[in-house]
This record gives structure tokens, C-alpha cells and sequence, in this order.
């Protein structure tokens, strides 16, 4: 007779059973393999040994293992470092990772991590959660108490992560190094708002990056490099253009917001500077400035300020622009040069701090009055321009732009409200300066036409704009706004934004005429037959022209 069944589905599964707990054995041997290996591989002494690390949940992890299967080189290229006088040649794996442990880093390169890997346990990170403690830290860090439970991809200090490598490279910083947050905390609140519990409404910073120091800080002192991605500080702000504006009579001093520049402390700090130096020869260039008591020293403006690094929640950095996050994922992968190839083998992954400038935000009058929305409200948003900003350029309307709006922000503080400047690193419309030069280039030779102003950029860039201004609402949420009373811009894109995250605007300013460069009527009348905001309408662009190198002595 045949056998019935039962038994032989019963046998199989004692098969499958077995066969599981095998696997499971070796699974075990491999993590205890990994980390007897790192024991030998680290010496005593180094830094990323885990010797030291607080917490028992995290001194279990193993080591990840490098990847397997035999690296191949680009056609082309040597596979190998040469050596002279026949030497056998050696992998350039294998110099990076002699190189590395004389820099503090591990000798085994870890290109990347895969979900479920052994040993890698992401600390869980829940976008939107209505706590902190539920939320999670943001944890980017690849130190080696950090790489296995990091839950971010990037590295921390976004473009200035570049640096940072340099100096380690160079020995002049320690590659674990971990910060001391001693006395750095925030000295204004930012206070919890619904919009940090928003998965929708904020996507592109971390609402509790300025506390991150003190919220997570017993992941820190268990050895998890967590940091901080918002700082907030109070400054004085010396501009010479509120200056003028005082003097005017524009703009009042009322010793809270405007204060008159402190003539006595300052000459008391230059005297006690000097003491503290030998004295400079007679001649000297930096000894001819007068005291500054021997003349009207002008005003200071008392600010509270917040830099603010970008971290991007990849699902809803993908929802806010209509695309799925596997396209996100993949052309952020491929446009970065690969940089970060977790892109692509960390789907687990939903956080990454990008390589970009972040931005700041300037706060004129009480930090509180900015949520209350019986307070009058003042909002200038400003992209970078370094040639306007910083060195008057005047090609374009962004410096006077600028001023206006500081100073409008300075006003409406006076009058009992609260202004606020938020200055974003999106240099060249985001194009870069580069691409900027390169179109004033093309304007400069070809006619300089108001008709061709986008034409020229666009030829160039392949796009005339790439600010994504869709994402800059993300912060107005995170200060906790509910509406803007006077609104500093004629951007349709950035007006549009903001009204459509659900911030109503009630009135909106364009730049005065007194205050637009000759050059720049190019621009700005561009810009008004586009879209932007204006009680005027522009006809006929082609009577709006610029000026040419030839027209000026160079």
C-alpha cells in the first residue's frame, strides 16, 4: 500500500525544521565570526573599537562584512597600483585600507548595507510620530557604533561634510571625534507645533533638529553619534544700509529691536584689545581707522537666528512632487556621481540629508509672537546672490530686495508684531554660479533682452529654475505661522507654495522702483510678464533692454 499523507507532509516538515535550525546556526557563527574578526583586525587603541560603548542594547551588534564577490575595475583602467622594479602589484583596496588604519578608520571598507544584513538594526525612525521618544533620532553617522543602527542616508553638515572628510584625511581632526554640546542649546524656543506631527506638512528638515543634543541623549551616551541640524542663536546685525535708513528717518531707534551701536563698550573692547598686543609699527594701514567715538556710530539690530541643515523625508520629498520615491531614489543616486549608493540598497531607509546648502532664518521681535496669529506678521523669503547680496551687483534686484525686506521685517516688529527673514543657500536660482556667470555671458554678448531674459538660461541650464520652491513652506511650518500679513516678494512661485501648504498671505509687496538697479529692469520686467506680482503689466519686452560691455569702460 502507498503511504498515506499525513506522514510524509509530516516528515518534510521536520525536514524544512532542521534545515531552518542549521541555518540559523550558521547565521549565528557568522555574526560571532564578524566580530572576533574586527577584534583582530582593530587594535586596542583605536578609536573604533567598541570597547566603552554605555548601552548593553547596542554592544551586541556585530560588524557588517565586506561585500562579497571579486570587485571589477572600469575598462581602461589598471586594476592595480603599480609598483617599480617588477614588485608584485598591490589591490588599491588594499592600500586604502592600510591608509585608513593610520587615519583611525577601519581597515575593512564598507561601500554599503543592505536591509537585514547581518548585524544592522536601524534605530527606527518614525516620520511624523507625535513625540520625539516615538519619533526617533535622525542617526547618519558611519563611526562604528553608529553605522549599524544608523537610519539615515548622507552624511551630517551637508556640502560641509567635504570638508570635514578633508580634515580627517589630512590628520587634523579625529575621525570619531564626537562633540561636546555642553551650554549650546537653544536660547529662544522654537515651540512644538501640530506641523512637526505632519508627515505631509514638513518633509525637508527635522522639526526636533535644534534639540536633538537633549532629547536623544541617551542614545548619544550610549555611543550613537546623534547631532544636532538646526541651531539657534540671538545676534546683533551691523548693516551700514540701517544706517542710512536711520539717519533718513525711515527707520526710528527704539532700543529693543534698533539700538543705537554701544560707542563706549567698543572703544573699551579696542583699548583692551590693544593692551593685550604689541604695538603696531607707525604707518601701520590697520591702525589708521578713527575711534569710533569720534564720529555717529550708527545702530545694531538685535536678531534671534536659526541655521538649518536639510534632512529629506524621501516619501514625502516624492508625494509634495508627484513622482514615486523609486524614481526620487534612483535619479538622486545617479546625479550625485553614486555618492550614496544606499539609495539604492536601503529601501528601509526613508531619511537622507542631501549635499546641498540648508538655510537661515532671522527673527526681528519675540520669537513667541510668530504662532500667535493676533500678532502681525511680516515675511520676506530670500534666495542667495552673492554677487547682489554680498557685492552689489547690479544686474539683478536681490540686495536692494534684500534690504527692503530686512527692513520692513525691522518694522513690523516696532509696531508690536514680528518679522521674519529666511535666507535659503540657492545660489543662481539653485542653477549654481557657474551657470549664472555663464547666461550673464550670453545676456552680455548676444543683446541684452528682457523677450530672451528665461531663453538665455534655459539654452544654458537646459531649465530656468530650479529652486523647488515647493519645499520651502517646510519651515514656515516648523516656526509655527498660520498666516502672513505682509508678505516681501512678487515670486508667484513662492506665493503659490505657501498658499497652497495652508499660510494664507494678505498682502504682497513688490520692490519700490527707487530701489531697482538700471541694470536690472531686464529682470524684474521679465519676471512681471511671467507671473510675479505687480500693480503694473508689462506690454512689450522688447523695449526693455540691459547694458552691454561696450556700453561701459571695462
Amino acid at each position: 500500500m502507498c503511504p498515506t499523507p499525513a506522514p510524509a507532509a509530516d516528515g518534510n516538515n521536520a525536514v524544512l525544521l532542521a534545515i531552518l535550525d542549521e541555518l540559523k546556526g550558521i547565521k549565528a557563527n557568522q555574526a560571532i565570526f564578524e566580530q572576533k574578526l574586527e577584534a583582530l583586525a582593530l587594535p586596542p587603541t583605536s578609536p573604533h573599537s567598541l570597547v566603552g560603548i554605555a548601552s548593553s542594547s547596542f554592544k551586541d551588534l556585530p560588524t557588517l562584512s565586506t561585500l562579497p564577490g571579486p570587485l571589477s575595475s572600469t575598462p581602461g583602467s589598471p586594476p592595480f597600483v603599480a609598483k617599480p622594479d617588477g614588485e608584485t602589484p598591490t589591490s588599491p583596496s588594499l592600500v586604502a585600507r592600510k591608509e585608513a588604519s593610520a587615519n583611525g578608520y577601519s581597515q575593512r571598507v564598507i561601500l554599503t548595507t543592505y536591509p537585514g544584513q547581518v548585524g544592522i538594526h536601524p534605530i527606527p525612525l518614525n516620520w511624523g510620530a507625535s513625540t520625539p521618544q516615538e519619533r526617533g533620532p535622525v542617526v547618519a553617522s558611519r563611526h562604528v557604533n553608529s553605522l549599524k543602527v544608523r537610519n539615515a542616508i548622507g552624511a551630517y553638515s551637508g556640502s560641509y561634510s567635504i570638508y570635514r572628510a578633508l580634515a580627517a584625511a589630512c590628520g587634523l581632526i579625529d575621525p570619531s571625534h564626537r562633540p561636546d554640546y555642553t551650554n549650546t542649546e537653544p536660547p529662544v524656543d522654537i515651540l512644538h507645533n501640530p506641523s512637526w506631527d505632519d508627515k505631509t506638512k514638513i518633509v525637508s528638515l527635522d522639526p526636533y533638529g535644534h534639540l536633538a543634543p537633549q532629547l536623544f541623549k541617551s542614545y548619544f551616551d550610549a555611543g550613537i553619534d546623534v547631532r544636532p541640524t538646526i541651531a539657534i542663536t540671538k545676534a546683533h546685525i551691523k548693516l551700514i544700509d540701517m544706517d542710512e535708513a536711520v539717519r533718513s528717518g525711515t527707520l526710528p531707534i527704539d532700543g529693543k529691536i534698533v539700538v543705537k551701536t554701544p560707542t563706549d563698550w567698543i572703544n573699551a573692547n579696542k583699548a583692551a584689545s590693544a593692551e593685550a598686543k604689541t604695538a603696531r609699527a607707525d604707518g601701520d594701514e590697520a591702525a589708521k581707522p578713527a575711534l569710533y567715538g569720534q564720529f555717529d556710530a550708527g545702530v545694531e539690530l538685535n536678531v534671534s537666528k536659526a541655521a538649518i541643515e536639510p534632512v529629506w523625508y524621501l516619501p514625502g520629498i516624492a508625494q509634495r512632487f508627484g513622482i514615486t520615491e523609486g524614481a526620487l531614489r534612483r535619479s538622486l543616486f545617479e546625479d550625485t556621481g553614486g555618492m550614496y549608493p544606499e539609495l539604492l540598497t536601503r529601501h528601509d531607509l526613508k531619511t537622507f540629508l542631501p549635499p546641498i546648502g540648508g538655510m537661515t532664518v532671522y527673527i526681528f521681535g519675540p520669537v513667541s509672537y510668530i504662532s500667535d496669529p493676533t500678532k502681525e506678521l511680516t515675511l520676506r523669503v530670500h534666495d542667495e546672490c552673492n554677487g547682489s547680496d554680498v557685492f552689489g551687483s547690479d544686474i539683478c534686484t536681490c540686495r536692494p530686495y534684500l534690504i527692503f525686506g530686512i527692513e520692513e521685517a525691522v518694522k513690523c516688529a516696532q509696531r508690536g508684531g514680528v518679522g521674519i527673514v529666511i535666507y535659503f543657500r540657492k545660489e543662481g536660482r539653485a542653477l549654481g554660479e557657474v551657470t549664472k556667470y555663464l547666461v550673464y555671458n550670453a545676456r552680455k554678448r548676444g543683446g541684452d533682452n528682457a523677450a530672451q531674459y528665461f531663453q538665455r538660461t534655459e539654452l544654458i541650464a537646459g531649465v530656468k529654475d530650479m529652486r523647488f520652491q515647493a519645499l520651502m513652506p517646510d519651515v514656515l511650518h516648523w516656526l509655527g505661522i498660520k498666516k502672513i500679513d505682509n508678505m516681501i516678494s512678487m515670486s508667484d512661485m513662492k506665493h503659490d507654495a505657501i498658499v497652497s501648504s495652508g499660510i494664507p498671505i494678505y498682502k504682497r509687496y513688490e520692490i519700490p522702483e527707487e530701489l531697482i538697479p538700471p541694470d536690472s529692469r531686464v529682470e524684474i520686467d521679465a519676471k512681471i510678464a511671467a507671473g510675479y506680482y505687480s500693480t503694473t503689466q508689462v506690454t512689450d519686452l522688447s523695449k526693455t533692454a540691459g547694458r552691454l560691455w561696450e556700453d561701459t569702460i571695462h
